[in-house]
């Protein structure tokens, strides 16, 4: 159960003063979207972005102009508009020893004003304060005050990112009741550590975010927010170091084989292996001997030869006399694997079984019936293999392609298809290595880093979209010498609101100039069998320009395929140009990559353009991608429901996981169980982070 000391958090933020039915609804759609109800946690996990100080207090005479600035004023005159109707603004005049002010209000109440700002009086404003025809002016100041006023103004206002509707001052008094909510909670971070760093306890580092005494206080690297932000990244380390430990706390299996299918497979290669595939190898085999579950994750760049490793690691399964299953994401994916692994496999003598969504009835039983048999080594498919039909007779080892999506909870549920199966999850998307540790601190982890021999380099090009009709030149001259193309776009069909480029109205643009027999079409809204039949005319090279939305971002091998032109590259994030890019460059033939944009370009657009023209290395590229974009979009996060952080920010504060993830192992080694002191405060963090699922794990063990 939820520690009782941290109940009051997790109350509707609709208790806290000023929230009412229609503030919480304006809370709940700020703070944690439709369907769900924001809490007083959520209040105070919505840290300020900003502040505006208002510390700065001079004379009218020495304000600085275009900042905000806050004065001590007397009212010398009102100038109010010709008539009450009128739409011209309330002007009043006021002054110091030193100068005067004009203050402005357009469409204002009037009576307010006349109240806030009685004649000869002293008051305090603050504001932005503007040279506008030559007078010093005031549009709308913040804040108008008296001496009582002044008292309780902060020195530092917060800035918080707002909903319309939202008023920050109202935010501003929910997050001081929310913060009045707060205990003082047992301290859960290592006290050498703490002091080493000098940061604050967990409640004295929200109160310096939500009332800051400078505007330093905000910055992301200050020690309140360094401190949350490590507290996040431990509750994070914790949980991944709880799911490890409950997947090895049963027993694994040892599946040791003794490589006489593995060593058919390499002699047949055209090709030695690379080192880093040799040792990925090597680290496989060794996990797959030992009696504890494998759970690795295998992320290499585009063309760096994973599939062989995840073949030859089955057959290491198979040789042990168990079973393996390769899940692809895709149906064209799950094909294209079987369709080049299963000769492999079959030469070296395994039996190899596709299964989809689209199998027929009888194939389906025949299939259900040889896994269930033993008769099928090894089965390739897509999200088919969770189905509950699907048994093995003995399954050990579960591959798990391109999904570095997939959470916990799926990569569990293909392990539980056996008793202590083994699990590889492999990517093609390098992810940055403070990534890795948060999303798969519960993993080991192979790269690799080398491509095989005969990989062509790829001349990448950024061309305005203004020289369209030359692009659509070259490409014919390509395709009369017999070569092949793909075609990006970001969208499937032109809308009224956008102007980018459309893979239907491309397709149809295209086959004007080249004939319809030579130009294929590909995108994510056409039915399953169509999508199937375009890629594999393109593969066959019956067509030879395929207009693809990023379906074809993802492991598609067409070798004679060597000039990849992307619409509109400015929109893309990094990491998905480089994977479009990798689909060229897979054969004998050099290979040219364009990038289409549209100018001007914003800053990022430039960077992204820039880096991939410099850059064919997919581990630096994903660094930057991280950079410019976060770790929510890297990862894609924001829609598949993986844990982003609230208060951390990876790109920021990544030099604390390290720490975090050795703090967590060195935890569990002393209290596996949570139990000492320490172990009800860090059980505190769990819950506090929403990581309780991991509490009910140390229970369920």
């Amino acid at each position: 159960m939820r520690p009782a000391l941290l109940d009051p958090l997790f109350a509707p933020a609709s208790a806290l003063p000023g929230v009412g039915p229609k503030v919480a609804k304006l809370f709940d759609k700020l703070l944690v979207g439709p369907e769900r109800t924001a809490r007083v946690v959520d209040v105070l996990f919505h840290l300020p972005t900003g502040g505006i100080d208002r510390r700065n207090r001079p004379k009218i005479a020495d304000a600085p102009r275009d900042a905000v600035a806050t004065l001590e004023v007397r009212v010398v005159e009102h100038r109010p508009p010709g008539n009450r109707r009128s739409r011209a603004p309330w002007r009043v005049v006021v002054e110091d020893e030193t100068g005067d002010v004009e203050l402005v209000f357009f469409l204002a109440h009037h009576g307010w004003i006349e109240k806030a700002l009685p004649l000869g009086a002293t008051r305090w404003v603050s504001g932005k304060l503007e040279l506008w025809d030559g007078h010093l002016q005031m549009v709308h100041p913040d804040r108008v005050l008296d001496a009582a006023g002044l008292e309780r103004l902060p020195p530092v206002e917060p800035v918080y990112p707002m909903t319309e509707g939202l008023s920050p001052r109202i935010y501003a008094k929910a997050a001081e009741a929310a913060l009045a909510r707060l205990r003082d909670l047992p301290e859960w971070i290592d006290p050498a550590f703490l002091a080493q760093k000098r940061w604050p306890d967990f409640r004295a580092a929200l109160a310096a975010l939500h009332a800051p005494r400078a505007p330093e206080d905000l910055a992301p690297e200050a020690p309140a927010r360094a401190r949350l932000a490590y507290d996040e990244m431990l509750a994070n380390q914790l949980a991944l170091a709880l799911v490890r430990a409950s997947l090895r706390r049963p027993a694994g299996r040892v599946s040791a084989g003794d490589g006489r299918i593995a060593e058919r497979i390499v002699a047949a290669l055209p090709y030695a292996l690379t080192g880093a595939q040799t040792q990925a190898l090597a680290d496989i085999r060794a996990d797959l001997a030992a009696d504890k579950r494998m759970l690795r994750l295998l992320q290499g760049d585009v063309g760096s030869g994973k599939t062989i490793v995840a073949l030859l690691a089955m057959a290491s399964a198979v040789e042990a006399g168990r079973q393996a299953a390769l899940m692809a994401p895709t149906e064209i994916l799950a094909r294209q694997h079987y369709e080049r692994l299963g000769p492999m496999a079959g030469a070296a003598g395994m039996r190899v079984a596709l299964m989809t969504g689209r199998d027929k009835a009888s194939e389906r039983r025949a299939t259900l019936a040889g896994l269930a048999s033993g008769e099928i080594d090894i089965l390739i498919g897509t999200h088919a293999l969770f189905q509950d039909e699907v048994a093995f007779r003995d399954l050990g080892l579960a591959v798990v392609d391109e999904q570095h999506r997939f959470g916990v909870h799926q990569r569990l549920a293909l392990g539980a298809k056996g008793e202590a199966v083994d699990v590889l999850v492999m990517t093609a998307t390098p992810i940055p290595r403070t990534l890795v540790l948060t999303y798969f601190g519960d993993m080991d982890v192979s790269n690799l880093h080398e491509k095989p021999p005969g990989r062509q380099p790829i001349d990448t090009r950024a061309v305005s979209q203004e020289r369209l009709g030359e692009v659509v030149a070259a490409v014919g001259r390509a395709i009369q010498a017999g070569r092949c193309c793909y075609w990006i776009c970001p969208l499937v069909s032109e809308s009224e609101t956008s102007d980018l480029a459309a893979a239907e109205d491309r397709h149809a643009d295209l086959v004007q100039h080249f004939g319809a027999a030579r130009v294929g079409l590909v995108h994510g809204k056409m039915k399953g069998a169509a999508k199937d039949a375009a890629m594999e005319a393109f593969q066959r090279g019956d067509t030879q320009v395929l207009v693809a939305t990023t379906v074809v971002e993802v492991g598609v091998d067409v070798p004679q395929a060597t000039i990849m032109v992307i619409e509109h590259a400015e929109r893309f994030g990094l990491a998905q140009l480089h994977q479009l890019r990798g689909r060229v460059g897979r054969g004998a033939g050099a290979s040219t990559c364009l990038l289409l944009y549209k100018g001007p370009l914003s800053e990022a657009g430039e960077a992204r353009i820039a880096i991939m023209r410099e850059t064919e290395d997919g581990f630096r590229i994903a660094e930057e991608d991280l950079r410019l974009r976060g770790e929510g979009d890297v990862l894609g996060a924001r829609q598949s429901g993986l844990p982003g952080f609230r208060l951390a920010q990876p790109e920021i504060h990544g030099a604390l996981l390290e720490p975090a993830r050795k703090e967590a192992r060195l935890v569990l080694e002393r209290d596996p169980g949570l139990e000492g002191p320490r172990g009800e405060a860090l059980r505190a963090l769990l819950y506090l982070f929403e990581r309780d699922a991991a509490v009910r794990l140390i229970r369920a063990g």
